[in-house]
Formats: C-alpha cells, structure tokens, sequence
C-alpha cells in the first residue's frame, strides 16, 4: 500500500472530456488526460483492501460488480504511486491480455466495487489502467514476444473480436499455431465496427493487430468461414476450431408498417460510419434528418453520437424501460451494482446541442408513417407501464414524431442462422451455441466456442474472459493437460 492515507488526502479527480461543441467536430477520441503527478496521487487513493471487491467478479441480484478478469487491481495502484510503471504493466498483463481495450471502452465494473465508493468518490481504475498501458506503448515496453517452442498443433480461430483475439493471443503464446479468420476486410471485429472511433480509435486496435501478427498469428482477412471455407476444410486443416463470432443477429421490432424505407439496424450504421471513415465508402446518413433511435443502451447512445457528428436535425432515443433514478436507493447497496441513471458522451452532446435530455422514457413504437414513395416522415409512439409483468399501454398517450431516419437499437439475439448451420451448432432457447456449463467444448470435441455468441450480448471485459478461459480448455484438449493459469 503505496500511502496509508491517499484515500483521505486525495479528491477523485477523473480525465477530463472537451466539451461538446469541440468534440462534435470530429470522430476522435475527446479525453484530457492527467500529468503523471496527479496520476500517481489517483493511485494513491487506493487502500489495499484486504478483500478487493474490485477484482471479485461477485454476482449480487443477478448483476456482477467487480473486474470479470479479475485484475490486481490494488497491487498496480501501488506500483502506480511509486513510480514503478513497469512492474505495474507486468502486474497488469497477467490478467489483461488487452488493457488498451478495457481502458477505453469498459464501463468499470470494478470501480462500482471499489470500497471507497461507500462514502466517497471510487478509485479511478479505470483511468490508472489507460495511463499504465498508454504508458508502456509510448516507452517501447510492448514488444512482440514470439514464443521460444512451438507445438505442432494448428488452431484456427473464427472472429477477430474481442474474445477471438483473446484466444489467438494465448494458444500462441503456449506455441501453438494459430490463425485467425474475419469476414471483415480489417481485423478487431465488434471493437473495429461495432465501436464508433470516439470510444475507440481504429489505430489502436490495428497496433495490437501489428503487435499480434509479429509474434505469428496469421490472420486471414474477407474469409467467411462457414461460406467460403466449409467446416469440413477447416476440421481436415486444423486440430481445433474456435468459433468466436459474436451475437450479430439484430433484434427486429414489430411495428405497422415496419416495410418501410428508412429504417436501419443500428449496427448496420455504426459499421457503414465507420468504414466511410476509414475508406470512404457509402453511408447512412443522418444530415439534416429526424433521428429516432429505438433502445437507451449503449448501441444506442452510440447512435446518438454519430448521427449529431452527421449534423442529424433532431435526435430523440426511445426507452421502453422507466427512467432510473440519480441516486442509489436504500435496496441497492454497495458493493451491488448501482442502478442508477447514467448519461453517457452522446446524451450529453445532445443536451448540450438542443437542450435536453434526448431520451425519452416507459415509450415504444407503434406504427411507423411514410409518405407516398413508401419513405418515413414519422413514427407514432405510445407510453407503457409494466402492470403484472406485462407491457400495458397507456391509452390516450398516442404521440407522433418526425422521423426521417429510424434506427434500431434492441439489442441481438444470438448466433447468425449460417453459422448455426455451417457448423451444425446446438442452441440454447436465447440461442447461443450450447456447451456444457462453465465449459466451451461443443457436442462436436474439436469446436470450441466463446464470447458472445457463447454467453450471448455482452461486455468487451466479459468476452476477453471467455476467450481466456476457452484457450485453457482448448489447450487441455491438444495437449491432454495444460499448465496454463
């Protein structure tokens, strides 16, 4: 414990953001980072708890507070405060294959379980832990480390998103030969186009892909396994499949009129955003338009986002669920993960640019309205209550909205059909591939799978750890035992 008493010496003080009216003007990433100092005297507020919720991954009324990979969070504070950022960084990798990542794009489960947060202000892990990895990268610390032995066992990996790098990055580090396939023409999967560049700036995830491929990755590029190479190819090819493919099937809404032209899936224009912005292909377009945008989660704010960077006329994000309130209440308690409102870069970039809040709360859509080339003009909308588990809605609460662009943000519902039924997948009833509990081996013993399309829609930091733990039990099938941690 680096300063007994930095906890009650030192206010939290996070990285500052440039304001709207800067930021809107582009798609970079708007932090202001702090000077090492400051930095350090941030780490120092840590407290060594001798129970480190932050690192715990407990589940408390179905929501888990606390890092997933459970990073030594207390042991790189400290070596953050005395100036040791390179025993920090190796304290760090050994749980966290891809820092650069979480540090940008997680929304801290361990900061909800910091102790401090009790009475006070929670430790800024997550900007401790940008600050370590940024670090490194700027020092030269990150090197390629091919390993020193190979096996002679080949591992392809299908999905280049978080939890197929996550794989690919440990079997070969435990020298066997690895290949990763993407259907994308760039690597990164879901970080690379499902993340808009504000979150996450494409250039860091092409230096990890660089960093990946100089220890002997192979990634392969525009294959789409299950398409253009069958699963029988790869079983005669490899001695392990890794399915990683995510959970990219969109979830439709079923509203009157849902034919109509104008309504997009969300992660159709995030992914057309973001590849105009690195080749300058076609997009859809939120100039001078009505924006609603159906789902108040992250994709959704996300939307939010890019559209005011597209010059959108209006913006309204549509909630089906009540709005949370500012405050914990009495039956949420520490370390429980905090249902409280949060008002994420894109709210805040819409209230400051039109003056409210854009979301709209206990709302859904009914009926979508076109003009006579079959294109929207507005959707009309309707207040809901939940009334014995059920939606009810609120008669006379009919509103219609100007809408020249629909986007639908609702989330995913699992595996894509063609994968499914490329690689003949059991599914479970949210139809994610089915695998034995806490296990990632199909039916099939040479096909493995983790992350999304394993445990369903879910968290950068949650499919890093599921990539983790397939490469152990991937490891233990090739090898017949494995020494991995």
């Amino acid at each position: 414990m680096g300063k007994p008493t930095g906890f009650l010496e030192f206010d939290r003080k996070e990285n500052a953001c440039l304001s709207p009216e800067v930021r809107l003007k582009n798609y970079n990433e708007f932090h202001q980072y702090l000077d090492e100092q400051q930095r350090q005297k941030q780490a120092a507020r840590c407290m060594n708890c001798g129970v480190p919720f932050c690192q715990s991954a407990i589940e408390l009324k179905g929501k888990v507070t606390g890092c997933p990979l459970h990073n030594l969070i207390p042991e790189w504070n400290d070596e953050i405060y005395n100036g040791n950022y390179q025993h920090a960084l190796s304290r760090l990798l050994k749980t966290n294959p891809f820092p650069e990542f979480t540090s940008r794009v997680c929304p801290a489960l361990c900061e909800k379980a910091c102790i401090n947060g009790i009475y006070d202000d929670p430790v800024t892990i997550h900007d401790n832990e940008y600050f370590i990895i940024e670090t490194a990268y700027q020092n030269g610390w990150m090197k390629p480390q091919p390993p020193e032995i190979r096996s002679d066992k080949k591992v392809a990996v299908i999905g280049s998103g978080p939890s197929g790098l996550a794989v690919a990055y440990i079997l070969n580090k435990r020298g066997h030969n690895v290949t990763v396939y993407e259907r994308e023409n760039r690597a990164g999967g879901l970080l690379m186009y499902g993340i808009p560049n504000m979150k996450l700036e494409k250039q860091y995830i092409q230096r990890r892909i660089d960093l990946l491929m100089e220890e002997g990755i192979e990634f392969k590029l525009n294959v789409n396994a299950g398409v253009d190479i069958s699963k029988e190819e790869l079983e005669k090819q490899y001695d392990a499949i890794v399915l990683c493919c995510g959970s990219k099937q969109a979830r439709d809404i079923n509203v009157k009129n849902r034919e109509t032209n104008g309504i997009y899936f969300a992660v159709d224009y995030l992914t057309q955003s973001t590849k105009n912005q690195l080749d300058h292909t076609p997009y859809i377009s939120a100039k001078d338009k009505n924006v609603v945008i159906i789902g108040g989660g992250d994709t959704g704010n996300d939307c939010v986002g890019t559209s005011l960077r597209q010059k959108a006329k209006s913006v309204v994000q549509i909630e089906m669920m009540p709005c949370p309130p500012l405050k914990r209440q009495a039956n949420n308690p520490w370390p429980e993960w905090p249902n409280v409102l949060k008002t994420d870069y894109g709210q805040q970039e819409a209230i400051s640019l039109f003056g409210k809040d854009p979301r709209v709360y206990n709302t859904t859509v009914s009926e979508v309205l076109s003009d006579e080339k079959g294109n929207i003009t507005a959707v009309k909308t309707t207040k809901i209550t939940f009334q014995n588990g059920k939606l009810t809605p609120v008669e006379g609460s009919e509103k219609v909205l100007p809408c020249d662009l629909l986007l639908i943000a609702a989330g995913f519902t699992g595996v894509e059909n063609y994968v499914k039924d490329s690689f003949d997948l059991k599914t479970s009833p949210r139809n994610t591939v089915l695998t034995a509990k806490n296990h990632y081996q199909t039916e099939n013993e040479k096909i493995f799978t983790a992350g999304d399309i394993h445990r369903g829609q879910s968290l950068v930091v949650w499919a890093i750890h599921e990539g983790k733990e397939c490469a152990r039990e991937v490891d233990e099938y090739l090898m017949e035992y494995t020494n991995m941690d």
